[in-house]
């Protein structure tokens, strides 16, 4: 009698080699942001995701492959937060001023939420600074599938909010400055904490942030039509 397959096996198996690859994605995106990518070798990635060092040739065919599946996985990571911010963007179906105030003010808080209280932000955000300061190919991705769409669809929220060109370049500018004072929080982190004497930045502190970040946000559109910075979330 000939014996049943057993089904079990290969899914346990693919199962182990996606937790292999995952934790390899992680442990690059914390080392090459702590370390650089120079400075960080395939051994101590390995060493951090407790995998076989043959493992990241195997799964991403060398280093380099590695940092592309970290900056892949930081695309995948912020699509989700900045679809759930900012929403689709269907040209077709346009805001009226009132919903679309309403939901600057909810993408803005979406983003503290993020970007200044979760502990994943901090990694991501160091293997971006990484990035920005010696620009590679991983940054190409991101740019391309986070930085550049997610100002265009804030910028086309912000036309149908103020009537401002979405594509000009005081509009570009001023959504550049609602994004930037979020981000100050996290890479200003510990500066942050001993100015404010917070021994740490959890969610308590992080609605502090989005009140004083809102409260900046209701100026702006006060300043370009008094009645607007009246509305949206108060």
């Amino acid at each position: 009698m000939s014996k049943e397959p057993n089904l079990k096996k290969p899914l346990r198996e693919a199962t182990s080699a996606d937790q292999t690859r995952a934790s390899l994605v992680h442990a690059a995106l914390k080392l090459f942001g702590r370390q650089g990518f120079d400075g960080t070798s395939t051994r101590e990635i390995a060493a951090e995701a407790k995998a076989n060092i043959g493992s990241i040739a195997y799964h991403f065919g060398g280093k380099e492959g590695l940092r592309a599946a970290a900056a892949d996985f930081i695309v995948e990571t912020m699509q989700g937060i900045a679809g759930q911010a900012l929403g689709e963007g269907d040209p077709a179906a346009p805001l009226d001023p009132e919903a679309a105030r309403t939901q600057l003010f909810a993408a803005l808080e979406r983003m503290v939420g993020f970007v200044v209280a979760s502990p994943q932000a901090g990694e991501i955000v160091q293997f971006v600074l990484r990035e920005l300061s010696h620009p590679t190919a991983a940054l190409d991705r991101i740019y391309a599938g986070v930085f550049e769409p997610s100002h265009r669809r804030f910028c086309q929220i912000w036309e149908q909010a103020t009537g401002e060109p979405a594509e000009s370049e005081a509009t570009k500018l001023t959504v550049f400055t609602v994004i930037g004072q979020v981000i100050y929080f996290r890479i200003g982190r510990e500066a942050v904490m001993r100015r404010m004497g917070w021994r740490e930045i959890g969610n308590a502190e992080a609605a502090k942030v989005v009140a004083a970040t809102t409260d900046n946000l209701r100026a702006m559109l006060a300043a370009r039509d008094p009645a607007a910075g009246k509305k949206g979330k108060p």
